[in-house]
């Protein structure tokens, strides 16, 4: 079975899933695409939800994880714990740049700060993200994303076409709200980035730049790329960095 092969009526399962628990979009899913089918993650603040919804109907989903080089290290040690915790299947992908040399090349002084975090993104993440899907050639990729996260993403559909990893792109948790993320972590004891209990509830790269902690009454995503006309790193979106 291949994409091509697939008869998908996107705009019928759009109909369908409309509030439909995330639960059964996964389960359609797998039942679709079988091993075709991957999850990317970035292992933040609320990540675990995804993962647990994915992991329920397959256990070795291939988890795609994005290492920029300026992960915090919390990230990559909350990561570790969940993949020995639940045996998680994460294939790790690593920017080529090395990480000193890079910020040098380009300009950046200071590893706390970024003058053109666009740039970074672009060279750091979409590039790995591109190199990452070209190398699985997933019929079908789930992905965390909500609706209310940012504009770019109320736009997006539960199930459609990605041209850019030219498979589908399916976003179970797209209806749901903070509120609904935090229920289901709490009645299922999924653990919560560690960040997250500092006040961090959208966690990317560590330069103060891209991610800062979130005041009382703030938006959650308002800690990324706090003061910038920025709001997406790019992978989600189907002509990548560059927003």
């Amino acid at each position: 079975m291949s994409v091509s092969t697939l008869t998908i009526d996107a705009a019928e399962l759009n109909r369908r899933f409309a509030g439909a628990h995330p639960a059964e979009i996964v389960r359609w899913a797998a039942e679709t695409f079988g091993n075709g089918l991957v999850l990317t993650s970035s292992f933040g603040a609320e990540s675990m939800c995804a993962i647990h919804l994915a992991i329920s109907v397959r256990a070795d989903i291939p988890i795609v994880f994005v290492n920029t080089g300026y992960l915090f290290p919390q990230t990559l040690a909350f990561m570790e714990m969940l993949r020995q915790r639940y045996q998680l299947n994460v294939l790790e992908y690593h920017s080529q740049n090395d990480p000193l040399v890079w910020l040098t090349v380009h300009g950046e002084s200071n590893p706390r700060i970024r003058q053109n975090p666009d740039a970074c993104c672009a060279a750091n993440k979409n590039e790995v993200f591109d190199r990452a899907m070209r190398d699985l050639a997933p019929m079908a990729w789930i992905r965390g994303v909500r609706a209310h996260q940012s504009q770019a993403r109320a736009t997006m559909q539960i199930v459609e076409w990605n041209r850019r990893t030219n498979c589908w792109a399916i976003s179970p948790l797209l209806g749901w709200s903070h509120k609904q993320i935090f229920q289901y972590m709490k009645q299922h004891e999924l653990p919560f980035h560690p960040l997250w209990h500092e006040g961090y509830s959208s966690i990317g790269c560590n330069p103060e730049t891209c991610t800062r902690p979130v005041a009382a009454g703030e938006d959650a995503r308002s800690g990324r790329w706090a003061g910038m006309d920025k709001k997406e790193c790019g992978i989600h979106l189907d002509q990548g960095a560059g927003i």
